[in-house]
């Protein structure tokens, strides 16, 4: 099946999320214990039960998993309600980014349900019972749900998101088409919640060189802007076996992204632009 956009549902669903065994090839400081059960309130009538990563560095024992069962008559409809929830009336030190609520900021990404999402824009309703809510996979954790993105941030920086422009500058704007401006949709609109660049097992074994596809996706924005004048610089920058080409096409990134973009199409485009230049520079050569 090719996978073009986030929105398409598999054809088998017989293996759901990552179907990675739980403390699979964990060492023995890493793996995951059974923690604390939180009842519902007395009373309450609609429950679901969330099973949410804890750890805490400070306090020198293994991660855990603490269920939470939430009374759904006081809870918002989303993933994020229902971790404030918890947050506000049963355990204060649950920590986890948020900020819009609103699918913009990219700041609640996490594992929800075996899937990298926003929690924000992921209904209850849409979850299974118990539903499984970890932090993004592949990266160090600060303390429960907060990841450390310093690494990503650093790749995204390294591939230079800016207009690079060496002519002098014009006395108004940048001028673009109506056809060139439409370019760059499907690539403007990354949030960097890096939900693609976590769920990436290309990533998850090279990341410390292969840029990620949330990187790379950024890096096409501006190679497709015809703005943009520094687009051998670029190339050069990206032509290599490992901050591209780790990319095996396994395409998690696009079926992830919670933005319904296409980080997969982004690199094949950018590896399509290197062999082309490539083959223009062997025939100016030849001739």
């Amino acid at each position: 099946m090719i996978i073009r956009s986030s929105n398409q549902l598999p054809q088998f669903t017989f293996l759901k999320g990552f179907p990675v065994p739980k403390n699979f090839g964990l060492p023995a400081a890493s793996r995951i214990e059974g923690g604390r059960t939180w009842p519902a309130p007395s009373g309450a009538r609609h429950i679901k039960v969330f099973d949410v990563y804890r750890y805490n560095p400070d306090s020198g024992r293994n991660p855990s998993l603490d269920r939470f069962e939430v009374d759904l008559d006081d809870c918002g409809p989303m993933v994020l309600d229902a971790l404030i929830w918890v947050k506000n009336r049963i355990d204060p030190t649950l920590a986890f980014r948020r900020s819009c609520r609103e699918g913009i900021c990219g700041s609640c990404a996490m594992n929800i349900d075996g899937t990298n999402w926003l929690a924000c824009t992921r209904f209850i309703s849409e979850t299974d019972d118990p539903c499984p809510v970890y932090p993004l996979p592949g990266l160090q954790i600060i303390k429960d749900l907060v990841p450390d993105l310093t690494h990503l941030y650093a790749q995204h920086e390294a591939v230079q998101p800016w207009l690079g422009a060496g002519s002098p500058e014009p006395e108004a704007e940048r001028i673009q088409s109506i056809e060139e401006r439409q370019q760059l949709d499907g690539l403007y609109e990354c949030i960097l919640c890096f939900c693609c660049s976590s769920g990436c097992p290309s990533y998850w074994w090279n990341g410390d060189r292969f840029l990620g596809p949330a990187a790379l996706l950024q890096a096409w924005r501006w190679l497709a802007d015809s703005r943009d004048e520094a687009t051998n610089e670029r190339l050069d920058r990206l032509d290599d076996p490992f901050r591209l080409y780790r990319c095996h096409t396994i395409l998690n990134c696009t079926r992830t992204c919670p933005k319904g973009l296409n980080p997969g199409r982004a690199i094949a485009e950018i590896k399509k632009m290197i062999v082309e230049r490539r083959a223009e520079k062997d025939q100016n050569v030849g001739g």
